[in-house]
This record gives C-alpha cells, sequence and structure tokens, in this order.
C-alpha cells in the first residue's frame, strides 16, 4: 500500500506548489492576492451582468490552466493563453457595459467597482500574459521550480 505522502497525486500537487513558491514573491502576491481574489469577487455579483461575464471568463481560465498546471508540474506560460482568450473578450465586454452599451438592466449597486476592479487587474495580467504567450510561442517551455 502507498503511504498517502508519496501518493503520486500528492506528489504532483507537490511539484505545482513547489513552481508557484518558486515565482518571484511579487509575483506570488499580485496571483494570490490580487489577481485571483479580484476574479473570484464576481461570484458575489452573479446577478448582474458583469458578475456572470467574469465569472464564466474565470471558469474558463480555471478549467483550461489546471490541466496545463497538471501536465506540466507547475507554473508553464503557456497558463497564460487561456487569459488572452477569456479576458481580452472581457475587457470589452465590461468597458461595453460601463458606457450603458451593454446589459439590459442598468448597473447595479457595486457592479462599478467590480467592473474598474476587473479591468485594471485583468488589464494589466494582459501584459503580462501577451508577453509569456510570445515566450512560450517562441520555444520557452521552462517551468519555475523544475530541472531544465
Amino acid at each position: 500500500m502507498t503511504h498517502p505522502m508519496t501518493h503520486p497525486l500528492v506528489h504532483r500537487l507537490q511539484h505545482i506548489w513547489h513552481s508557484y513558491r518558486s515565482l518571484p514573491l511579487w509575483v506570488q502576491v499580485w496571483v494570490g492576492a490580487i489577481l485571483v481574489p479580484v476574479n473570484a469577487l464576481s461570484f458575489l455579483l452573479l446577478h448582474t451582468p458583469t458578475g456572470q461575464w467574469a465569472a464564466w471568463a474565470a471558469l474558463f481560465v480555471v478549467a483550461t490552466n489546471v490541466p496545463i498546471m497538471w501536465v506540466a508540474r507547475g507554473m508553464s506560460k503557456l497558463m497564460s493563453v487561456p487569459h488572452l482568450i477569456a479576458w481580452l473578450p472581457l475587457q470589452v465586454a465590461l468597458l461595453a457595459r460601463l458606457a450603458g452599451q451593454l446589459g439590459a438592466t442598468p448597473l447595479q449597486p457595486f457592479e462599478q467597482p467590480l467592473i474598474l476592479a476587473l479591468l485594471l487587474t485583468n488589464g494589466i495580467s494582459l501584459v503580462f500574459d501577451a508577453i509569456d504567450s510570445v515566450r512560450w510561442l517562441q520555444g520557452d517551455r521552462a517551468v519555475p521550480g523544475m530541472p531544465s
């Protein structure tokens, strides 16, 4: 019988955690304390168009990034590609919603601050994602925390 701490699943999760923890501290803080929490706020506003759109985008990113992390055993630059796919259209929709051009209802309470937080946070992330996507397409398959 395999000891629970040596189970392949646990071992893979440890590799992923080690990869995340080997990222520069500012990236860990950015992802763990800003990027993920701001996008997770959308689930508190599912009664609004913004909350629904952002939640779908977040679910898409999670559904695509988890398998990428699993296969790569860590934080591959390939994880940036789903961000581009989800967040570029979301940014356009959020700008249109803010301008009153999209959505059947007027802005709901807390919807405008969520839009502004998502535009700022995901906009910054998209700059990093564009760079990482280009690097990945150019052959940079390094996974932080993993031997080359």
